[in-house]
């Protein structure tokens, strides 16, 4: 059976191979195209509303949320003492730097022209704004995720995630800035991007458990028992009540005959 971080590494095939798949098409000019082009003739529709939910994608939107959601996360990971509390919202932002060193050369060599809604123009595929928007919500949800103590709150969080790709690829399409394969390619991409930066986060925070559990053991302490770290499971911290056992003598030494001081 294969390791976890071997499934978590296979989880990223599909997304990648159907990416392949689809530049292939755009590039050779395939038969998806018939059927893409359908589709975005049926869901074109130029308006003030669809041009509103594609800015969402803008860099000038995305990256500042970004930015936001990752300085937030090293100012408590820092305040929480963590010896690598700088890697997280570093490896958030990689990602998002991958995008346009991908996104571009690929415009260029598949140089796809636009929808009727739009100028003549080539360079559609695939969907920048989509990628950013994917990217840029999708890392801060990651890192944002350890940070969030309730099942509400970090479900919550991936629903805004969510909700603002799923916006911007509507928007996209339904003003006519990008054909429906554009939008799905770029949804692939995100995803092999996302997923690496998921795997490379919990691996940091298993390396982050075991640095805690052999500090724990050198100082003395009990392991698990810092405070301020970022919440792993939904699981409540151990108690540190101390558990009385059934004879009062294993945890009180004798000391003879009880007086009434002695009495709680």
């Amino acid at each position: 059976m294969p390791s976890r971080p071997s499934r978590a590494l296979l989880g990223l095939l599909p997304p990648a191979v159907l990416f392949a798949l689809i530049t292939w098409q755009v590039a050779a000019a395939g038969p998806l195209l018939g059927p893409d082009e359908r589709l975005s003739h049926a869901l074109v529709h130029p308006g003030r509303s669809g041009e509103l939910l594609a800015d969402l994608g803008n860099v000038q939107v995305a990256l500042p949320v970004l930015v936001l959601v990752a300085a937030w996360t090293a100012w408590r990971g820092r305040g929480a003492g963590d010896a690598r509390w700088w890697v997280p919202p570093v490896a958030a932002l990689c990602p998002m730097a991958l995008v346009p060193l991908i996104v571009v050369p690929l415009k260029e060599w598949t140089d796809r022209p636009g929808t009727p809604a739009v100028p003549p123009a080539t360079g559609y595929y695939p969907s920048g704004h989509t990628a950013t928007a994917a990217v840029a919500y999708g890392c801060a949800v990651l890192v944002l995720l350890p940070w969030l103590r309730t099942a509400l709150a970090r479900r919550a969080a991936v629903a805004t995630g969510a909700l603002l790709v799923l916006a911007v690829s509507y928007g996209l399409v339904r003003r006519g800035y990008h054909w429906p394969l554009d939008v799905v390619a770029s949804w692939c991409l995100s995803a092999v991007l996302l997923g690496a930066l998921r795997l490379f986060l919990e691996r940091e925070r298993e390396r982050e458990r075991e640095r805690d559990q052999e500090g724990d053991r050198g100082s003395g302490r009990r392991p698990g028992t810092g405070a301020g770290r970022p919440c792993q499971t939904g699981a409540h911290p151990p108690s540190t009540r101390t558990t009385r056992t059934s004879a009062p003598s294993a945890s009180h030494p004798y000391r003879g005959a009880r007086t009434p001081q002695d009495t709680p």
